[in-house]
């Protein structure tokens, strides 16, 4: 229960109200254990002597108890949500948090269905355990405590018989508690997977249509759906076992009792308000027991919650900035890459980039061609540090990359990926995303130079169009080119453009790239510019071409050098644009 108790730390900020609620939980208590002393008081002084003044007063005073602790009760639970509701709150924020510190090899490991999870249905665990801290987990030892203290006053040998099979219940809920946690643990594992998959099918439901796949994501689906049903239902068998058997124990406690105290009735050494305040009272102590028994299960579930919740908040960013980190100034936009290695896996083993070395001077046009695999996107974001690399250095105006602040760093690159990442909003909302305060005129000249703001005007709506989740409403080229008005509207030094235009004609193609060429002129020093294609009319006219072969540089130099040098180049050339592209050559 380690991780448990540290997820309490996020209880502090709410600590005078879970110690009223506390107080006010005792106070409950406190008139609950009255009750059966009053009861106590009714047969011994009132029915047994015929006392009704005695029956009439107590009476009286037992309704006011239970209306204090109805008031206490009332007081607690409100408490009690207030301090689980706010601590919950504060966990989910603390992971959005530090996921948004992650880099993208943190994100590699914990995939969005893992953090969804862990956001949801794990904290939602946890907070119900802090609930019940405010409430039944204090409760019942509160109960338990305070019932033998009032039975070893009411009755010394009654109290004998109960507290013989407190170790008995107490190695029971070990037992069971031992087993209980890993039970848990994989439940939550296979509730990961049933949530991956899930968000998979919702996600890319128009290609599972589109390539008759409905059947194959059916049984998907199934296979992870039966899985979790089967961690359950272990669970809940654990469970089941559990409760009667504790149920078992606590009715042969109160048999018991009602045995000794029956003869004790009969020798008049125990009166009979005093059997059954007795009893009460040894039903306040085993029954919360028994209560406490059919937490494990809870507490079980909550624990293992804890440690998926503090492996997100104990991971640290593989990417780090450094104390003495400096902010990225006055950027000219020369890039070098010096000897450059990088593998995904931590050892640096099986390097996806080997031996990479180039300059790219300010202004220049940098063009990456190659094959799929070769390692054209991990290049590219080395740049903006998404991840670091294993040997040698990436240079921006001759310093490493790694001795600049992460968000000044960035703030100077503009970025366009295959994947155009829209989010639930308007087109407007979308392109201002890295420059909110960005001017009217800014964003449309953004738009046109994207090639975006004909088909933009002629939406019903325009720029304030909503464009739904993940830009559903747009085709793949209109949200290609709303991400590359949005990378410009930033007025990056260093803009890189990961395969954006895949999705665009290659009419729209060659106006966006003039559209480019003239803002980009604009600017002092120019903007370094990465372009990641698979066509190669794409990049004709950059300055540098980088053909990449299983993560080494094939060959380097402008279209013309290429053509008369690399075998790569020409094949790649040859099989796109035939004999037809020797105007180009």
């Amino acid at each position: 229960m380690k991780s448990l108790r540290r997820m309490f730390g996020f209880v502090k900020p709410y600590r005078v109200q879970a110690i009223v609620a506390l107080i006010l939980l005792l106070g409950m208590v406190g008139a609950d254990l009255l009750i059966p002393r009053l009861t106590q008081r009714i047969i011994d002084r009132g029915i047994a002597a015929q006392n009704m003044h005695v029956i009439v007063s107590t009476a009286l005073i037992m309704v006011g108890v239970a209306l204090l602790s109805a008031l206490f009760s009332i007081g607690n639970t409100i408490l009690s949500v207030r301090v689980a509701q706010g601590f919950a709150a504060d966990v989910r924020s603390s992971i959005v948090r530090k996921v948004q510190t992650f880099s993208f090899g943190n994100l590699d490991r914990l995939r969005t269905g893992k953090l969804l999870v862990r956001t949801t249905s794990d904290v939602n665990m946890v907070q119900s355990i802090v609930t019940m801290s405010l409430r039944i987990l204090t409760r019942a030892p509160a109960w338990i405590v305070g019932s033998i203290v009032m039975l070893v006053i009411t009755s010394r040998r009654l109290s004998i018989v109960m507290v013989g099979f407190l170790p008995v219940i107490a190695v029971m809920i070990i037992l069971f508690m031992r087993k209980a946690q890993p039970l848990f643990l994989l439940v939550q594992r296979a509730l990961d997977r049933l949530n991956t998959v899930l968000q998979e099918n919702l996600a890319g439901m128009r290609l599972i249509k589109a390539f008759v796949r409905v059947a194959h994501e059916k049984e998907r689906f199934s296979e992870a759906n039966i899985e979790l049903m089967r961690k359950n239902i272990s669970v809940m068998e654990l469970m089941a076992l559990l409760v009667p058997t504790m149920l078992l124990i606590v009715n042969l406690g109160v048999v018991a009792a009602i045995w000794f105290g029956g003869i004790s009735v009969i020798h008049k050494s125990l009166t009979a308000g005093e059997l059954v305040a007795s009893i009460n009272y040894m039903n306040f102590a085993l029954f919360p027991i028994l209560m406490l028994a059919g937490m494990i299960g809870p507490l079980s579930a909550a624990d293992a919650s804890s440690v998926r919740i503090l492996e997100v908040l104990d991971s640290d960013a593989e990417i780090k900035e450094k104390e003495n980190a400096r902010p990225l100034k006055n950027v000219r936009g020369k890039i070098e890459f010096e000897d450059v290695s990088f593998s995904y896996s931590s050892d640096g083993n099986d390097p996806v980039l080997r031996g990479i070395s180039f300059v790219a001077e300010p202004g220049d046009t940098m063009a990456i061609l190659g094959a799929t695999g070769a390692g054209k996107s991990s290049l590219i974001h080395l740049v903006p540090r998404f991840y670091d690399v294993s040997i040698g250095r990436v240079m921006i105006d001759g310093i490493d990359v790694r001795d600049f602040k992460l968000d000044s760093l960035r703030s100077h690159i503009g970025l366009a990926l295959q994947e155009a990442v829209l989010f639930d909003g308007t087109i407007r909302d979308n392109i201002c995303y890295g420059r909110p305060q960005a001017s009217e005129e800014e964003l449309i000249a953004a738009a046109m130079a994207a090639q975006a703001h004909t088909f933009i005007r002629a939406l019903p709506d325009g720029y304030d169009t909503h464009v739904g989740e993940r830009g559903v409403t747009l085709s793949g080229g209109e949200k290609q080119r709303i991400a590359i008005a949005r990378a410009l509207l930033v007025r990056p030094k260093i803009l890189i453009l990961d395969d954006s235009t895949s999705a665009v004609d290659v009419e729209t193609e060659a106006l966006l790239q003039d559209a480019l060429d003239r803002l980009i002129a604009q600017s002092e020093h120019g903007t370094t510019r990465f372009v990641v294609a698979q066509r190669i009319s794409t990049v004709l006219l950059a300055d540098k071409i980088i053909v990449l072969d299983r993560g080494e540089i094939a060959a380097i130099g402008t279209h013309k050098e290429l053509l008369k040098t690399s075998s790569i180049y020409q094949e790649i050339y040859r099989s796109q644009l035939g004999d037809g592209g020797t105007a180009h050559a």
